[in-house]
């Protein structure tokens, strides 16, 4: 093969590729061919690498500290992390120029969490999560052109410009909930659902170490422990509840042991392998019947709360400056690729233009989309229901509910 591509390379080289080597900016031209036989010639098909150990809570064996990275796998996580990054930091810009309003939750640092839970589980499982829930519409499925329309309020949006930031859905993706902890008396609800059916599903269901204290998550445990039901509850923590740092919040910060009678791991949530591998681990505890398990995952965010939070009040600019520069989720994945031969620095490169025209087309749309009709105010109450009327403001005033 490799040699295929060399004769290749020459016979282009030889034909209108060197007349165009003596023009400028054909450089380029030339340097795409190499990279592209190196595509094929040069980059192994797979590598191990070793993972940080995950502490356990009621488990005799934990997840493996080896994990297997094909190059096919390794391009479409990093793909995946940087077009939830380029997103973010769209998100960012139009918030401050006031094209999106209301709350908006950023999460940008945080991104080896939701691609790392989405490659081990199923299309057919199921999740919902906090407010924090650009990362995880995008990786069930969701497009990021859909996703900035929501942000924008626009009728192109993945919850017809209804929802904003907080309350975005897909399929098997129940949001994007508003009030602390109370989606994760949802999740078990949908866990009992997939056992009640006797389908192997399971739900992951995710809260922050800000909600960790809520007295309901302990409730939600309880029950689902006494049905033995297949719930992944996972813990982002991401050390700061808002503005509160976890030592501040919680007499204990073991937040994988909360469960007390349920398993726990404790996992590097900026290790897209870790979190890959934790996740399988989990997965596989829970479809073989044996109840649910706790996954703290220890993560970080680099905006503030929200958007109104400098987040710089309470942690310095040099804390955050020091975990982008030594545990940030996309260089960490990016090192590991480019030193064990699994692509090349021009390959990545090329992939971050591709998302930023992405990121750059879909920001378009979320901007010049129309905003949904009054009329449409209220729709979409009930699915599969006859159209009924709705009052508004006042009784005079009507409006038609469609499903």
């Amino acid at each position: 093969m490799r040699k295929m591509l060399l004769a290749a390379l020459s016979r282009v080289l030889q034909g209108p590729a060197a007349a165009a080597a003596a023009r400028p900016g054909a450089v380029s031209e030339v340097s795409r061919v190499v990279v592209a036989s190196r595509n094929y010639a040069d980059f192994a098909s797979e590598a191990t690498f070793d993972i940080k150990k995950c502490d356990l809570h009621r488990l005799e064996e934990g997840p493996p500290v080896t994990a297997v990275l094909t190059r096919e796998e390794g391009l479409h996580y990093y793909r995946t992390m940087q077009t939830i990054r380029r997103m973010e930091l769209k998100s960012d810009q139009l918030y401050k120029q006031k094209i999106i309003r209301g709350f908006c939750h950023l999460y940008d640092g945080q991104e080896a969490c939701c691609v790392g839970l989405e490659a081990a589980i199923n299309p057919t499982d199921h999740l919902i999560t906090a407010y924090r829930a650009h990362g995880y519409a995008y990786t069930r499925g969701t497009a990021v052109r859909e996703i900035l329309a929501e942000l924008t309020g626009r009728k192109g949006g993945c919850a017809k410009g209804k929802g904003g930031s907080m309350h975005m859905y897909a399929h098997n993706f129940y949001g994007g909930n508003g009030i602390v902890g109370a989606q994760v008396p949802l999740g078990a609800g949908i866990a009992l659902a997939c056992k009640y059916f006797g389908k192997d599903e399971i739900c992951l269901t995710l809260y922050g170490d800000g909600a960790a204290n809520q007295g309901q998550i302990f409730e939600t445990y309880n029950m689902a422990a006494l049905w033995k039901l297949p719930c992944i509850f996972i813990c982002e923590n991401n050390r700061y509840g808002m503005g509160t740092s976890v030592e501040r919040a919680a007499a204990s910060t073991d937040y994988y042991k909360r469960g007390d009678y349920i398993p726990g791991i404790r996992v590097d949530g900026m290790d897209i392998l870790c979190v890959r591998e934790a996740t399988k681990f989990a997965a596989e505890h829970c479809r073989s019947g044996k109840g649910p398990m706790l996954m703290e995952l220890q993560t970080y965010r680099y905006h503030g709360h929200s958007m109104s939070d400098p987040g710089i009040s309470y942690r310095t600019r040099e804390e955050i400056q020091e975990v982008r520069s030594k545990s940030d989720p996309i260089t960490l994945l990016k090192d590991r690729m480019v030193n064990n031969s699994l692509s090349s620095v021009e390959e990545l490169k090329e992939i971050d233009v591709e998302v930023r025209k992405e990121i750059e087309e879909a920001a378009q749309f979320a901007t010049t989309d129309p905003e949904p009709p009054l009329e449409e105010l209220g729709n979409h109450i009930y699915k599969n229901e006859p159209p009924f009327e709705v009052r508004g403001p006042s009784q005079w005033i009507k409006y038609k509910s469609v499903g």
